[in-house]
């Protein structure tokens, strides 16, 4: 085919992206300031969720965002300067959360959502990852009868408009299911469709491997230093510029700046998080949600993860894992968690657009250059088929999904 392509960023989106365009006969080079899966692809829950066919909406209930807003809750915690900086994209992201506009942009997600396992297993098994995917579920554990029932009518909407399935358990089943839970719940609503990955970060070390075992460049460059060089693009690396025709940035929270500086100002925020591990010998077997707490623990390799709702903060903010204290109460409530691990806590960003939807497609006034993120909460689930989508574009494929509603051109910036 004769083309070549720099692939800015070496988590699950970049890093899937490469493999596609790799596979296609493209000769691409993966550039990241640190190793495959470091950054955001190696601190959430490990959870390819095939259930996820709804996008995070802006809550709306009047309750929970006073709740929020005074710092009550554990679900979302923020930072004065971080809403100042994301005021405008936070308002765009409520006025796209009403619910018209929230069921038009599921149809969308949803699509992506429905090759999550299809375009994840071929990858799994070429990097000989088998060992670190558990396939049995995900359950969204509820503490009321009132919740539980809301949940099982949302589980039964879904499954019968987008096909995931479940299972509700009432508290005996739940109870037999995880019989190391302290205390007596009203219920779960097991997905029986999503994929637990005990490593996420590994995971994504894989696929890189196999990039580069295929014979891929995996190369250590810096971002901020890519610039249009006469018909092509290049970007300082640590021996020297690297050069291709065509670029693209898939820098997950960082694209915002890159973009910035070539001129692009797309409603783009950050909601961060933060994880803890904790020692476990007979805890979990499945990860599970706490429905109305907004934590999820997930069994890992290095022991219980303990993973929080959304911060809203800049990225270069100082960490402040106030959420990470009140979820370890609420969570020793369910389980004898013990002292956490030594390591420290890890905090990480996720890229958001206003509109819920990721940003998959060519650059409006960049020939040559592509963008691939925006995933918010599901870039480790949909890394595979978002580089699917952008490598069929890059070569003039048809995609295998509708890109329209993906492309950047939906915003003016």
């Amino acid at each position: 085919m004769g083309k070549t392509v720099l692939v800015l960023g070496a988590g699950m989106v970049g890093t899937c992206t490469a493999l596609h365009l790799q596979q296609r006969g493209v000769d691409v080079t993966l550039i990241d300031r640190r190793g495959p899966g470091e950054e955001t692809s190696y601190g959430n829950a490990g959870l390819i969720q095939r259930e996820a066919v709804e996008p995070y909406a802006f809550p709306r209930e009047l309750n929970f965002v006073l709740r929020a807003a005074l710092g009550r809750g554990a679900e979302v915690h923020w930072h004065a300067r971080g809403l100042r900086h994301m005021a405008i994209p936070l308002i765009q992201y409520f006025h796209q959360s009403r619910p018209a506009a929230h069921a038009h942009a599921t149809q969308s997600y949803s699509r992506l959502i429905a090759y999550a396992l299809e375009e994840h297993a071929p990858l799994i098994a070429a990097a000989q990852a088998e060992q670190l995917v558990q396939r049995d579920g995900f359950r969204f554990v509820f503490r009321t009868p009132r919740a539980f029932a809301r949940a099982v009518e949302r589980a039964q909407r879904l499954q019968d408009q987008f096909g995931v399935r479940f299972t509700a358990e009432d508290k005996a089943a739940l109870s037999r299911s995880e019989p190391t839970l302290r205390q007596e719940l009203a219920g779960a609503v097991h997905w029986l469709d999503p994929w637990a990955v005990q490593d996420p970060g590994a995971l994504v070390q894989r696929y890189a491997a196999l990039f580069a075992a295929r014979g891929g460049r995996l190369l250590r460059g810096d971002a901020k230093t890519l610039r249009a060089s006469g018909a092509g693009w290049s970007i300082q690396g640590e021996g020297g510029h690297i050069e291709a025709e065509q670029a693209v940035i898939a820098l997950g929270p960082w694209s915002q700046q890159c973009l910035r500086d070539l001129g692009y100002r797309y409603p783009l925020f950050i909601k961060r998080g933060y994880h803890q591990h904790y020692p476990q010998s007979l805890g979990l077997r499945q990860p599970l949600l706490d429905a109305e707490r907004g934590y999820v623990l997930a069994p890992m390799r290095l022991g219980l993860r303990l993973t929080t709702g959304a911060e809203f903060a800049p990225i270069d903010a100082p960490p402040t894992p106030i959420q990470l204290r009140k979820t370890e109460a609420m969570a020793s409530e369910l389980l004898d968690l013990g002292p956490p691990r030594p390591d420290p806590a890890w905090v990480g960003s996720r890229p958001c657009t206003a509109d819920m939807l990721p940003v998959i497609g060519p650059a409006p006034r960049h020939p040559g250059l592509w963008l691939n993120f925006g995933h918010a909460h599901q870039g480790f689930t949909l890394g595979p088929i978002s580089g699917r989508l952008l490598a069929e574009m890059i070569c003039g494929e048809t995609p295998r999904v509708d890109p329209s509603p993906y492309l950047p051109q939906r915003w003016p910036g």
